[in-house]
């Protein structure tokens, strides 16, 4: 194969020996016209080769940035309101991944994101990006927030710790950063008006900044950039939201002059209801082998990440490789795989701090919740509204279904408090407890709702309850995220954490994309009264049946 068809890649540290061509493909089939420009390569795995399943994470994983480090690969997403934000996966074969942890340790960008004075509902943590520069053996993450300004973070290690610096005074929305060969920064940006800006030699100023593109009307609206070099060639890799993937190439350096082609469009994607794989990056594996890790709208879970692999034409330009004219659900593995930490399981908070699985809705108040063989959460807040209660603590939910348990000891409430296990997204329901006159009850909340400005619009209604004796209880969410309208979560509770009973109505979920994040199991401790009141969840388990 030439070196054409066996680029090597400059974005943080992708350096590649090459070698494009994808074990056990066959020859090739070309897409109908109704897919022209989603240019093709089928793929007819063998029973004898070790293949991977899309979604690769049934998880709602946005946004997505991935670049390789070595033999390791980093994964970026988008967070927006919750805390810490932009958290980084890991992975040995873009199979398999882990939690490494978060680039942004805590949302400082104002009031709003501590649920104080404000909200900062579907703002923060957008599409941002994530890279590693070889020079000084530092990974950056840079991004902007609420169309004011881009914060710069750098960290030698992705767990950790992170460092804000001053910002730049510039917007750079849905930025992609490039370490050039000579190791100048770069980044890409903008919407539908594509820019270029150079960044002096630390990253945190601007040197030049010019627009290299501007997206013809016929395409419409192009974002979500990404920035390579690929074998001398500069690419701005960018979606159409929310059904198609073009790039952008220049032989002539990272200002252009840049041409454009499609890469797919109204692609049929790889989950059954869900759409069209879109806003991601591409990435190199050790062996030179390519690939596509995109996401995929499947709501009501969220946006979750899809894997395809990619070849060059020998004039340069990446090429997907579909099944049957769709994006495969099933392709040759990329690596072999390789053991990581799971993403469900069973939680009982042993240390001092929590797992990066978990994340807040906004900012916590860091002296209202404690972790010692076992999580404390006192009262942060006096409300009768769960979007403005803080110290709620967020899971993703594991789809297609899965179900959380938790293990809850509730003998330190006090009179009008509320704790239990969420369904949470701007449409809300929970089975939990309520101190209300010297007695607990436990209740089902429906119909908690936000309006299309993110403000609550329902506190909701107890739709069912009955009394509970002593001070440890096992609440249970069954939530079915497959994408579609009607998908249900079944609440039920126990008090010796093997039989459980139902409680009040399925819950249906809403499936409009526009909260853009996907439902989370909430674990929630608020009070409608006074401060002072506390419970402990002794364990959380995510499964799947």
């Amino acid at each position: 194969m030439s070196w054409l068809h066996r680029p090597h890649s400059r974005r943080g540290l992708l350096t590649t020996a090459a070698g494009l061509a994808l074990a056990g493909a066959t020859s090739p089939v070309h897409a109908s016209p109704a897919r022209a420009g989603a240019a093709a390569r089928a793929v007819a795995p063998t029973a004898a080769q070790t293949t991977y399943t899309n979604p690769v994470i049934w998880q709602d994983f946005a946004d997505i940035d991935v670049i390789r480090v070595g033999d390791t690969f980093y994964y970026s997403a988008s967070t927006m309101h919750y805390s810490p934000g932009a958290p980084i996966l890991r992975s040995h074969d873009l199979v398999n991944w882990e939690f490494a942890g978060h680039s942004v340790p805590v949302l400082d960008f104002g009031a709003k994101y501590d649920l104080n004075g404000g909200r900062g509902y579907v703002r923060g943590i957008w599409a941002s990006s994530l890279g590693h520069r070889r020079s000084n053996g530092t990974f950056y993450w840079v991004g902007q927030i609420d169309f004011a300004r881009t914060y710069l973070y750098t960290a030698r290690s992705v767990e950790g710790p992170w460092t804000r610096h001053a910002t730049l005074n510039n917007v750079y929305y849905d930025a992609g950063l490039l370490f050039d060969d000579d190791d100048t920064p770069y980044v890409a940006y903008g919407n539908t008006q594509i820019s270029v800006a150079q960044l002096s030699p630390d990253a945190r100023t601007q040197v030049r900044a010019q627009q290299v593109f501007s997206t013809p009307s016929s395409v419409g609206t192009l974002e979500g950039a990404r920035f390579y070099k690929i074998n001398g060639n500069y690419y701005i890799f960018l979606t159409r939201p929310a059904n198609g993937q073009y790039i952008l190439k220049s032989t002539s350096g990272p200002f252009g002059p840049y041409e454009m082609r499609q890469l797919l469009l109204n692609l049929p994607g790889p989950i059954p209801g869900g759409g069209v794989p879109h806003q991601g990056g591409l990435v190199d594996t050790p062996d030179g082998d390519w690939h596509y890790l995109s996401f995929v709208d499947a709501y009501p879970g969220g946006r979750v990440p899809a894997l395809a692999p990619i070849t060059w034409t020998g004039d340069g330009w990446p090429q997907l490789q579909l099944v049957n004219g769709a994006w495969g659900q099933s392709y040759p593995s990329p690596l072999p795989p390789r053991p990581v930490a799971p993403l469900t399981g069973v939680d009982t908070f042993q240390g001092t701090a929590l797992k990066p699985h978990w994340e807040w809705n906004h900012n916590p108040d860091t002296g209202r919740f404690s972790v010692n063989n076992g999580l404390t959460l006192r009262t942060a807040t006096v409300t009768n509204d769960l979007y403005s209660a803080r110290n709620t603590l967020t899971r993703r939910i594991q789809g297609p279904t899965s179900t959380a348990t938790i293990e809850l000891e509730h003998g330190g409430m006090a009179d009008g408090d509320r704790a239990g296990l969420a369904m949470l997204r701007d449409s809300s329901a929970w089975i939990g407890l309520r101190r209300d006159g010297g007695s607990t009850r436990l209740v089902r909340v429906d119909g908690i709702t936000m309006d299309s400005n993110w403000n609550t619009s329902n506190t909701g209604t107890e739709v069912a309850g009955t009394s509970v004796a002593g001070s440890r209880i096992w609440l249970r969410v069954n939530a079915d995220i497959r994408p579609g309208p009607g998908r249900q979560a079944r609440f039920s509770y126990s008090t010796d954490g093997t039989a459980f009973t139902g409680l009040g109505p399925a819950f249906t979920l809403k499936n409009e994309w526009q909260f853009f994040m996907g439902y989370r199991f909430g674990v929630f401790s608020y009070a409608t009264r006074a401060l002072g009141g506390s419970v402990r969840v002794a364990r959380f388990e995510l499964a799947t049946p």
